[in-house]
């Protein structure tokens, strides 16, 4: 083996939440049970959150009060990057989507982390850039596409569709006011929408408390 795919090879097996569970100091693991806030925009900005499973969502709410929806995050990802980049306060806030096992990581600590091992600090960029590109493709989504093919690309990227691995085709089940947020539209329109996709058999609703996502819901996102 070259030294070159033994490199990629330990990049590939190096295991964030392994390695953040080991390492010594600057950590706190919290069971964060669902609609549980963990910060508000404002807060002080004084470290990083590795969600070791569940969901979390991310809102911003402007001067007159309007609030937004901007992100839902799952297991494996990162939140309050932003303290690293030397923000004294928290750009957003992020509430628990679901039942939540969340590492509370302090910013100095998390600096330390990502000088000392080269593999992690290659995943946390990886997973900035990607968080990025996000950001951009969510822009051109609100832009330039209808409301009805934003709401099917949320419920598809809620699925993991065109992710590594499986699909979670199973998803919590999520109040049509917080998808109308994310949207940029209202209740009665994701309301349209959601029951025209379940007669049209792209979705349907488990048991009343979850939300199942069908691949066929692709071609809404992907019909001129």
């Amino acid at each position: 083996m070259t030294p070159n795919v033994a490199i990629a090879q330990k990049r590939k097996e190096f295991d964030p939440k392994t390695f953040l569970s080991v390492v010594d100091g600057g950590k706190q693991l919290a069971a964060i049970p669902k609609k549980k806030t963990i910060f508000l925009q404002g807060d002080p900005s004084d470290s990083v959150f590795y969600i070791q499973k569940g969901k979390v969502q991310l809102t911003v709410t402007s001067k007159t009060g309007k609030e937004a929806v901007i992100g839902i995050l799952k297991d494996g990802d990162f939140l309050g990057e932003s303290c690293l980049t030397g923000e004294p306060l928290r750009l957003c806030s992020a509430t628990a989507l679901t039942d939540c096992s969340l590492m509370r990581i302090e910013k100095n600590f998390m600096i330390k982390a990502l000088h000392e091992e080269p593999a992690f600090s290659e995943i946390f960029v990886a997973y900035l850039l990607a968080r990025n590109i996000q950001y951009e493709a969510d822009l051109v989504d609100q832009l330039f596409n209808s409301s009805e093919k934003r709401l099917a690309r949320i419920l598809l990227m809620l699925a993991h569709f065109g992710k590594e691995g499986a699909p979670e085709t199973v998803v919590p089940r999520i109040s049509q006011e917080t998808l109308a947020e994310m949207v940029g539209t209202t209740r009665s329109r994701v309301n349209f929408f959601m029951n025209k996709f379940r007669k049209m058999g792209f979705i349907d609703y488990d048991s009343g408390s979850k939300l199942q996502v069908h691949s066929s819901l692709l071609n809404v996102v992907l019909h001129d």
